[in-house]
């Protein structure tokens, strides 16, 4: 085997890790379903940045951060980052423990097509005619679904524009990946902490009640950073394309789980509004990958 062969090897099992945690986050926080959401959020913070801190650290990256922290010009976008993931997260958990797996699911699966979108209007980026007809049968599908399921169809909109609003941000922030998640998370640490003080006061925290809400608490810190943490190591060694099509294990797992682990039903509307998306997205992620391949042909 040679080095480039295992370096891509070791990028695909990085990103099927990634998107294999992201796929079976339900289950996980279906164990937390007697947590408030906005407390799993809040300890998912702050014990991601003790997480996020101690990796710099090893990495030798805290130099950076510090300096990340100092320059106005970074903080502001990662603030604006901050704000559109504590959104994600928020809506994705309350979500699943609200029995809403599938529309997470559907809000994922669109999250590639809003951001081709925010491309085209933000950054004048150019469609191809592939592109174009993918993002109209998928357009076709959300609308099924917002005649067939118009109760849940905001939790699908909510996450996949503020997943790719918060990817936009990202993209136009010169920082690294680590050192911009860190400084995100830290500047959510004071909201999070001051939440939890005020519940404390009314109601009390599900922190330290028992021992497998604390450790589950805790353990959201690592299903938060890990798969980011694989996912810098998996797009430093594969081709965006091969990144691309992989990425859609995770929604198609959390669809699985809310199917037929979790138990929800899908209407008649909703199985043709996910197979005009499925479809729309297996005609994008086809144009991207031949793309690419033509490209790698014409500079080879």
């Amino acid at each position: 085997m040679t080095i480039a062969e295992s370096e891509t090897r070791k990028g695909v099992i990085a990103a099927i890790g990634t998107y294999s945690i992201w796929g079976m986050l339900p289950l996980f926080f279906r164990l937390l379903h007697h947590v408030d959401p906005i407390e799993i959020v809040t300890q998912r913070v702050i014990w991601s940045v003790i997480l996020i801190l101690v990796l710099l650290a090893a990495r030798k990256g805290l130099a950076a951060f510090v300096a990340a922290l100092r320059t106005p010009r970074l903080v502001l976008p990662l603030m604006a980052s901050a704000v559109m993931i504590a959104i994600n997260w928020l809506v994705y958990v309350w979500a699943v423990n609200d029995g809403h797996v599938v529309a997470c699911s559907l809000g994922y699966f669109l999250n590639p097509l809003v951001s081709v979108g925010l491309g085209v209007v933000i950054l004048k980026e150019r469609l191809r005619r592939g592109q174009m007809l993918a993002i109209a049968i998928a357009a076709i599908g959300v609308a099924i679904l917002a005649a067939a399921a118009l109760t849940t169809l905001w939790i699908s909109l909510a996450l996949a524009i503020s997943f790719a609003l918060y990817g936009l941000i990202r993209k136009l922030t010169p920082v690294a990946p680590m050192t911009g998640l860190g400084v995100e998370t830290l500047l959510l640490v004071a909201p999070a902490i001051g939440y939890l003080i005020w519940l404390s006061g009314h109601g009390g925290i599900s922190f330290g009640q028992d021992v497998p809400t604390t450790g589950l608490l805790i353990l959201a810190g690592g299903v938060t950073t890990v798969p980011l943490v694989l996912f810098a190591t998996a797009a430093q060694r594969l081709p965006l394309a091969t990144l691309g099509l992989l990425q859609y294990l995770a929604p198609t797992l959390q669809f699985l789980c809310g199917v037929v682990l979790l138990g929800e039903t899908l209407s008649q509307g909703q199985m043709l509004s996910f197979g005009l998306i499925w479809l729309g997205l297996i005609l994008f992620a086809s144009d991207s990958y031949a793309a690419a391949r033509r490209n790698r042909l014409a500079t080879a």
